[in-house]
Parts: C-alpha cells; structure tokens; sequence
C-alpha cells in the first residue's frame, strides 16, 4: 500500500492537517435524551447497507445506535482509489450484491478488470443517498471507521466539507456523552484496523489518521490524540465507554488503551463470528498473569517497528506531535506490575480495576445479530442478538444414515439383508430362504424388538450393503451435488475393494477344493435331514480380520414371530465404538502458503492485506531442513476469511508469487491408502511424512476443510480403520 520509494513503516511528510484544529480544543457534545429509560443499539459492519440502519433501530426500540466500523465510506470517486485486492474483498462481503452476481464476479475466471468494469457505487454503499438526503437517518448514529473506508470521505468530515445529520463519527479528537436512563455515557472512539508495522505511515491521511487504497488503520499519534481527549474531557461521573474496531480480547494494544483511558465498557468488531461474545478479562484468563502476557506481547509487537522507524519519526515530527506521541507510548508501557511485586511508588500490590470490572463485548457483523444496551435507573443491561449455527439439518438426520452410538436411544432398525455381493446396492430375499450374514453385523441394541423382517428392507441409496458400511452425514453443510459426488466415488472405492475381496475368497474355495477332490469319492452320502438343513443354512463367511465383532444369529424362523429367532452377541462388545484421538482438532480454515524466499510472519499477514486481520496464527514447519520459512500454515477465524485469502493467489510477495492452497490432512489427500490398508506404513497411526508436517506446525487432524463457520461438513463414507 506504500510506494516502494520510501520505508514501509514511515510517512516522508510531516503529518500536518490542511485545517488544523486549535491545539487545545476537544470538539465535545451532550445529547441529554428525555427519557428514564432508553435502549442503544450497538452494530458492526454494515457494510454499506444504510438504509437498514432505520429498520434495525425500529425493531430494537432503539433511541440511538453505535456502530464499530466498515460502516460504508465510500462515493463514487472511491473506486478509481481502490485497489484490485481491495474491491475483490468488498465485493465477496457487499450485502448490496445479489447472490448470483456476487458468484459470477468473484468466478475464477473472471480477472480483476472485470469486477472494476461491473461494480457500481451502487453495488458497494448507500453513502452517496445518504449524503444527498434521499436517506435520512431518523436517530442518532455514533460510528468510527473501520478497515475498508476511503479515508478522503472520512477527511471530507474531519474539514467540514462534509456534514450528515444525526451521523456523528467518533474520532480521536471528537467524544460525545449521551445522558440517558440515569446515566452519563461518554463516547471514546478508535477507528482502524491495528496493524503494527503500519502505525508510523499516515498513507493519504492528514493529520493522525491514515489510510489508502480503500483501507484504513489506526497510527500512534491517533491513540496519543484520543488519550488526550479522553484526559481533558474527564469526569468522575460518567461511564466510559470505549469504541473500537479492533478487538481487545485479541490486541494486547488496544487492551492497554482500555486501562489508559480507564473504560468502564467496551465494544468492538472485526472478528465476523456468528455468534457476539461478552466477557471480562477476568472470565477469559486463568490467572492475572495471563492478561500481563497478553499486553507484553502487544507491547513487544510495537517495540519492533519503534525501534526501526524511531530515527525517520524523530526527524519529522513538531513539538505537538511529540506530545501526542509521548501519550501514545505511555500506553504501550502501561502493563500492571505482577501481584508479588510492589508497584513503581513503593506501595503494596493493588488488584487492576479492570481486570474484573471493564466489560467487553465483540459483536458479529450487522447480518447476524446485535447488542442493545438497556439503560434504566442507573444501571446498564444487556440484550444480545446473534443469528448464530444452524443445527437444523440434525432434526433429519434417519438412524438409517448415521453411525449408531452404543446405549443411544435411536429406534431399533431391522438388519440390513444384502448377499455377498460385489458392492453393489442390496436386493430384498423372499425370507423363506436365510439370507447370507453382512460382512459386519450390526450391533445389537439395532436388532433388538424388530418385527419388521417379514417385509423387504429398503437399502440406503447411498450404501454399500455388500461392504456393510453406512454413509454418516456429519456436522455442516455442503452443496448437495458436491456431496453426491464424494459419495459416488467413496462408493467406487468400496465396490472395487469388495470385488478384490471376493476374487480372493473365490481363489481360496477352488484351491481348498482341489486339495479335497481326491477324498470326495469316498465320502459318505449325507442324510434326507442333513441335505435338509444345508439348504436353510448360510453359504460360507469371510475369513475372519481378527478384531472382536459380535456374532449375531441371522438364521430367520419361519413363524410368525420372528424375535426368538435373535440371538444375544457371543461377546461383551457393545457394537460399534468411536475412534478417539488425543491430538486437538485440526483449524479447517487453514492455507498452506509455500514461497520461493523467506517470509517472516510480519511480510506474511501484510500480504493477505485487510483480510489479515482475520489470521488466528502463522506456522511454520520445522522439520523441513534447508527450507526454513519458505512454507507456512495460515490459520483464519472463519472460513470467509480463507477464501479471501485464497483469492489472493497469482499477487506478488516481494519479488516472488507464492503458492496458496487450502491445507488439507493426509487422508483427505491419500483416501484410505494410508490407513487401514494393505501399507499400512510405520507406528500405526503416527502418519507419513505429510501428517507429520502438520503436528509439527500444530495442525492436527479434524473436520474435512472448506466448510462455513456453523455449516455442516460433506458426508463422508468412514475409513475402513473406523467404527469397527
């Protein structure tokens, strides 16, 4: 985002305003509302969509809204400021494009100039209808800006130039109290995303706020001014509320800028969960030292750049600017003393208010949910709103689809009835006739209290009787023909392995009757009883794997009840057990990034750009000799987020293009070739190579990747080594 001809963690110019406000003067207001009670809508990412803005607060009862950023700055001399990567991200998360075209722009094959040829003003934000009054906002609104905003509109309001009524952006030189309910509610407000290395580049901002290309993050100086505000507007009767786009919970600086300006509450975004979270710090960390780790590690973040850039800074900035800097690192030093050492004064250790008493909310986008501050007498109460999972699928889930779970309440089925097949689908028998045994026996508790073999079973229409396998239909979503295909080809694998099989046995009964055929002749006849019995008898079974499976009868009576003919298992087993593992479950929304040169983690999450926000970790293997920090695990929060970051395959990282993909564990590659199978390989379930590249990195086996965050996985056929 920086031009090549300078540091990337520097402005060349003195951050000086075009309309410089007075030195000492906090642009401040009371919006004193004439109720006793009163309710406060608070949203995040709006994205634009302005015109829900009204419909929200009317369904809360709202008497005003603060909103946490990626509100929709942006008009129509926006996009020529716009990068590729940068309108390629607004489009995958406009709630202004319809499905089908959101699908057909973001299409592989579609290049860049193709989005930048379609994408309208009108497909981004509503911002040009409200500033020309075709949208009116009918309540107060309190916003800061977020990661996407053009920061030329956002200067536009900062000169004057622009001015909405009932919009007010909470910047760090502008707070406002809301006297409501019985209490007095002060506004501090912090827009941008925290991205370290940028915190000394103002980009095209003026002034303390920076931004460029279509995005927007915070500065020092930004929280040095805002730390000013807050000192000179203080009052020990009002509540404090602070405002942020970036979370507390995961920004050791943004925490420490919380016990600066001593907030009471806080409320933050930028995280895009289905789900809002609330919380202290005290409800999240084991021990106090677990929030002092947080902020060292927000503290040593920005010593880094600081120590790269302090020579260039010195060199640029006035004697105001030094203030608001001096300010800014009182904040990055501010890390409470451990409870068994005395404070800086010589005096005992005393507890951090906040560490109980500042509470903090992390809200999920617009779509999805929302908080309301309930104010009445005094006291602040809290209603949360987030659409959340969808579990729905559950509810039709057949007992016929899904593995039985041993003393599980699920209605008892009859066994299915297949002969011994080549792994095609079962054919009902006439009973008269005992049918041959499945290869596997169901468990017991799904025999039991059946009355129901008089009539054909229905096969599953995915399932391979001859292998004795169901298709279980795991947690997630995907799209049906998808899943049809993963079937279909889970289904082919079993059908040629059961034909191996049968060729095997085949092969085994000749031998054994050539071996036999010179005895024959000398045999005696069997008697009339015996023939008889051979014919109700089952051909003969498969050999044997060796593990303990139950033995159920499958011998059918020809009564007209059929229970006694069910025998008890000849064992203890209980019938199918769940394969445990101790290894953590795998982040599904992993990308695997290798790279012709080293890249630090810093040069890693700058090239995802915005969507770096939303990076859990960076790893590297270490097992990898002579190719150190050449490849990498990135892990997102959500599984949007990785299909940013995919997107962002064929750009540049430095001189190089790196390779993206989605990681993906060993079996999802090798399908049962690895497990169970014929090669099993060394230490039954250590892995190849490839397996222990991810433990390595700490990515251990989970759910199959590329499923949205609450959606359910495909179905998948379980492994040959699994259930039995």
């Amino acid at each position: 985002m920086q031009s090549l001809s300078r540091p990337a963690s520097t402005s060349t110019r003195p951050a000086s305003s075009p309309n410089p406000r007075p030195q000492y003067q906090v642009n401040t207001q009371t919006k004193v509302f004439d109720t006793a009670q009163g309710r406060i809508l608070c949203i995040a990412d709006i994205r634009g969509r302005l015109s829900a803005l009204n419909d929200l607060a009317r369904e809360a009862n709202a008497s005003a809204i603060i909103h946490t950023g990626d509100f929709g700055f942006f008009e129509a001399s926006s996009l020529d400021r716009i990068n590729d990567r940068t309108l390629r991200h607004l489009t995958m998360y406009s709630p202004l494009i319809p499905t089908a075209q959101r699908n057909h722009l973001l299409s592989p094959e579609n290049p860049p100039s193709a989005i930048r040829s379609t994408v309208s003003i009108n497909l981004l934000s509503e911002f040009p209808l409200l500033l020309s009054g075709q949208i009116k906002l009918q309540i107060p609104v309190y916003t800061v800006w977020g990661a996407c905003e053009d920061v030329i509109v956002l200067e536009k309001f900062r000169t004057g130039q622009y001015d909405i009524e009932n919009l007010h952006i909470i910047d760090e030189a502008t707070t406002r109290c809301l006297d409501i309910g019985g209490v007095k509610l002060r506004l501090l407000g912090l827009g941008g995303a925290l991205v370290p290395h940028k915190m000394f580049d103002n980009g095209d901002g003026n002034a303390t706020i920076a931004g460029g290309q279509g995005t927007m993050w915070t500065t020092a100086l930004q929280i040095g001014e805002l730390v000013d505000t807050a000192q000179r507007v203080f009052d020990p009767t009002e509540t404090r509320l602070l405002v942020t786009h970036a979370s507390p919970g995961r920004e050791g600086i943004i925490n420490q800028l919380g016990l600066v300006l001593k907030a009471d509450l806080s409320v933050s975004a930028g995280l895009h969960f289905r789900y809002a979270s609330s919380y202290n710090e005290f409800s999240v960390q084991a021990d106090f030292e677990g929030l002092r780790h947080k902020l060292v590690v927000g503290k040593e973040s920005f010593d880094k750049v600081w120590e790269s850039v302090k020579t260039q800074v010195d060199a640029v900035i006035d004697e105001h600017q030094r203030v608001l800097l001096d300010k800014a690192l009182s904040v990055v030093e501010r890390i409470p003393v451990p409870p068994n050492q005395p404070n800086p004064t010589g005096q005992p250790f005393a507890e951090e208010p906040a560490w109980k008493n500042c509470w903090n909310w992390n809200l999920c986008d617009a779509a999805y949910g929302s908080l309301v501050l309930d104010i009445k007498d005094g006291r602040v109460s809290a209603e949360l709103k987030s659409q959340g999972f969808n579990y729905a699928y559950r509810r039709t889930v057949t007992p016929s689809t899904v593995t039985a779970t041993p003393n599980s309440a699920t209605s008892s089925l009859p066994p299915q009835v297949s002969a011994m097949g080549t792994g095609g689908a079962a054919t009902p028998k006439n009973f008269s006739v005992t049918p041959a045994a499945p290869e596997k026996p169901l468990p017991p508790h799904l025999l039991t209290g059946s009355k129901s073999l008089s009539k054909p079973a229905t096969p599953p229409p995915a399932a391979s009787a001859g292998s004795g396998r169901e298709t279980p239909k795991l947690n997630g979503a995907q799209d049906p023909q998808s899943a049809q295909a993963v079937a279909e080809k889970a289904e082919r694998e079993r059908a040629k392995k059961e034909r191996k099989k049968e060729k095997k046995r085949e092969a085994a009964a000749a031998a054994k009757e050539g071996r036999e055929g010179g005895t024959a002749s000398g045999a005696a006849s069997p008697s009339p009883g015996q023939a008889e019995g051979d014919l109700n008898s089952p051909p003969p079974q498969a050999p044997k794997s060796g593990k303990a499976t139950p033995e159920v009868s499958t011998t059918a009576p020809r009564g007209p009840d059929i229970d006694e003919g069910l025998m008890s298992p000849a064992t203890e087993s209980t019938g199918a057990r769940t394969p445990t593992s101790r290894r953590p479950a795998r982040n599904p929304w992993t990308i695997f990034m290798r790279m012709a040169n080293p890249a630090n983690e810093t040069e890693v999450r700058d090239f995802f750009g915005p969507v770096g926000s939303g990076i859990i970790r960076v790893t590297y293997p270490q097992n990898f000799a002579g190719r150190n920090q050449k490849m990498c695990y990135v892990e997102f929060g959500d599984e949007d987020s990785m299909k940013t970051g995919l997107a962002k395959q064929g750009e540049k990282l430095g001189e190089f293009v790196p390779e993206l993909k989605q990681a993906t564990d060993k079996e999802s590659r090798s399908g049962d070739a690895g497990r169970g199978g014929p090669f099993p390989g060394r230490g039954r379930g250590r892995g190849g190579f490839a397996a222990r590249g991810f433990a390595s990195a700490g990515l251990t086996r989970g759910g199959p990747p590329g499923r949205a965050n609450g959606d359910a996985p495909p179905s998948e056929a379980p492994r040959p080594s699994e259930g039995s």
